[in-house]
């Protein structure tokens, strides 16, 4: 079975390559900005944040399929999005040294939420059919002991730019983490258990998706 990546996340794809698993990318090409706008115009308030990236989540996924063509694909074709949530606000990725500061400067020593949503689309030539969504999250709590020093050299790098919440837990980010409560890899931008558990919703079993060297 062939799975079918709506990201362009190097976390996402890092993360899937381990657990035996080579996806076929695609680059969604979605305005999330507006994509939540127009919902959330919609129904007339915020959007909660399991909503949230089920939403953008299903959002990539389905354009991605039309990304696809005019070759159809066939197999299982997922999309996936986060956010991360601080005293009741939402923050996506922080795009600037400066914003990613900001964050840094209120969440060290605190405790956070990482929202990840899946979408997950089953495929036949190119023609969607079934399709089911799951939203999961996992509280991440930062080292207290942080100094201005590590926080500049962090920042410096350019990696907390473009990450949800302005950190990672398998790259530079994660010395600086203390704790996770929740699957781990819902904090990397996709929970592999979840994952597992839509796809065996859809009727397939995880194992035919292996298909890198060493999973067979």
């Amino acid at each position: 079975m062939r799975l079918y990546l709506a990201s362009t996340s190097p976390a996402r794809l890092a993360l899937l390559r381990a657990a035996g698993i080579e996806p076929v990318l695609i680059n969604p090409d979605v305005d999330e900005a507006r994509v939540v706008a127009e919902t959330e115009a919609a129904v007339g308030s915020a959007l909660e944040p399991r909503v949230l990236v089920e939403l953008l989540a299903r959002a990539k996924a389905e354009a991605a399929v039309s990304a696809s063509l005019p070759k159809p694909l066939t197999g299982l074709l997922l999309g996936g999005d986060s956010v991360f949530v601080l005293d009741g606000v939402i923050y996506g990725k922080p795009h600037t040294a400066e914003a990613a500061r900001e964050r840094w400067e209120r969440q060290r020593g605190r405790t956070g939420t990482l929202y990840s949503g899946h979408w997950l689309i089953e495929v036949a030539d190119g023609v969607p059919g079934r399709a089911i969504g799951a939203a999961v999250a996992a509280e991440v709590t930062f080292a207290d002991d942080l100094d201005d020093a590590e926080l500049d050299a962090y920042v410096a790098t350019g990696e907390p730019l473009f990450v949800a919440g302005a950190f990672t837990i398998d790259s530079l980010g994660a010395p600086f983490i203390t704790s996770i409560v929740g699957d781990p890899s819902t904090v990397v931008g996709l929970s592999l258990p979840t994952l597992r558990r839509l796809v065996r919703t859809l009727g397939h079993e995880w194992p035919t998706l292996w298909n890198r060297p060493g999973a067979l």
